[in-house]
Parts: structure tokens; C-alpha cells; sequence
């Protein structure tokens, strides 16, 4: 019983997770830019993993897709590459999930097969919240490298950024500054709860393995007594038949 309410456990969070990832994925707000000491705040501009948008001060919102591939960094292509394969993964971990579940019976699949499945979704679970997290965490070490370089100012001796002399154009840099987006930490929150649900998935595989599949012996029966002394009085009477032939 507890076994079963682990496994349900690890499913519904696998499929929060996976939800997650997707949201975003798809979400345009990866990096927002930085208006902090901003004068300027006519146009507000903020980017995600497939178009960037600007908005206005009268509200409209204007957005350009990335039409280019090649064009783009590695690094940026890195995070969409593993953000897909966690979503590919997880997803896929959903539908085993939900054929291995105890309370779905499909044919004659045994509790074996079933608790086979639950372990394989529980990896696939974990491997795709991997995936969220880790692209997540090199687009974010993007953004704070580029904050950096953008909020250094060599003629100050420090951080341009520091008595609003950047924002100003004094001696600063002019170029927009971006910090952390909602969708990084939508997809942190989704690939640690992936995570989550598949070490659950992993934890009920011990559970729901049948008592008879752990052990693989094979159970000797010694002949039954009355056979071997059969066997012995039938060879005798055989002898004596030939001696008398």
C-alpha cells in the first residue's frame, strides 16, 4: 500500500514537472531587461528561447522570432537542445507512468513488468530534470556574465553602474542590461520537482516487485520413497525372470 501511494506520488509530481518545463520553455521572459536607474523607460525589451519582444509605454507588444539557427550562439543552443530532450524524456516517463500505475490494469501484464516500467520512469524522471535545471542554470550564467561585463566601467575604477552614471551615458555603457526572467525559475521549480517525482518512481520499485521475482532459485524435490523401492523390486523380478529363461 505504501509502495502504491509513492508511486502515485512520484507520477503526479513527474507530470507537475514535466507541465513545468513546458510553461517554460515556451515562455518569452527567460531575461528581462535591467531598468533599474534606467532614464530612458519608453521601451521595455525581454527575451526568450525562440523571440524576443518589446513593449511600449502605450502597452503594445511587439515580437520578433529567432528565424536563424546558425546564427545563434552554441551556448544558447545548448539550452534549447536541453530543455527539448527534458521535455522529450519526461513526457515519454508520463506515458509509462501511467501504464505502470497499480490501479490501471491493461491485459494480462503481471506486477513485475509494471514495477520494471515504474523504474524506468523514474529514471527518465530524473534525467529530464536534469536536463530543465541545467539549461536553465547555463542560460542564467549567461545573463550574470553579460550583467557584468555590461555594468563594468573601467574609467570609473569599479562598477559603472554605481551612481546612475551609466544610465546617463556618462562614460558608461550604453548597451540594455538583462537580469533573470520568471521562466528560469519556473523551470528550476519544474525540473527539481521532476526530480522529486523520480526518485519517488525509483523509491516504490522495490515495493511493487512481487515476492516471487526476487528470488530467482529453483526449488529441488527430492523422489518420493516409494518410487526408488518400485524402481528396485522391479529390477529384481527382472533378474529372475532372465535366470530362469
Amino acid at each position: 500500500m505504501a509502495s502504491t501511494m509513492i508511486q502515485t506520488s512520484g507520477f503526479i509530481l513527474g507530470l507537475l514537472g514535466v507541465i513545468a518545463v513546458i510553461a517554460a520553455t515556451g515562455m518569452n521572459n527567460w531575461s528581462s531587461q535591467d531598468r533599474e536607474g534606467d532614464v530612458v523607460t519608453s521601451v521595455y525589451t525581454y527575451k526568450g528561447l525562440w523571440q524576443t519582444c518589446v513593449v511600449e509605454t502605450s502597452g503594445f507588444t511587439e515580437c520578433r522570432a529567432f528565424y536563424t539557427i546558425l546564427g545563434l550562439p552554441g551556448t544558447f543552443q545548448a539550452v534549447r537542445a536541453l530543455m527539448i530532450v527534458g521535455i522529450v524524456l519526461g513526457a515519454i516517463g508520463v506515458l509509462i507512468s501511467i501504464c505502470s500505475l497499480k490501479c490501471i490494469r491493461m491485459g494480462t501484464m503481471e506486477d513485475g513488468v509494471k514495477a520494471n516500467m515504474t523504474l524506468t520512469a523514474g529514471i527518465m524522471f530524473i534525467v529530464a530534470g536534469i536536463c530543465g535545471i541545467s539549461g536553465a542554470s547555463v542560460y542564467a550564467n549567461q545573463i550574470v556574465s553579460s550583467f557584468m561585463m555590461s555594468t563594468y566601467n573601467p574609467q570609473m575604477g569599479g562598477m559603472g553602474g554605481m551612481g546612475g552614471m551609466e544610465g546617463m551615458g556618462m562614460g558608461g555603457n550604453l548597451a540594455p542590461r538583462y537580469t533573470f526572467g520568471p521562466a528560469l525559475f519556473v523551470a528550476w521549480v519544474g525540473g527539481a520537482v521532476l526530480l522529486l517525482g523520480g526518485v519517488l518512481k525509483c523509491l516504490a520499485f522495490k515495493g511493487l516487485m512481487p515476492e516471487k521475482s526476487r528470488y530467482n532459485a529453483v526449488a529441488y524435490k527430492a523422489p518420493p520413497q516409494n518410487q526408488r523401492v518400485y524402481e528396485d523390486s522391479r529390477a529384481e523380478d527382472d533378474r529372475r525372470e532372465k535366470h530362469f529363461v
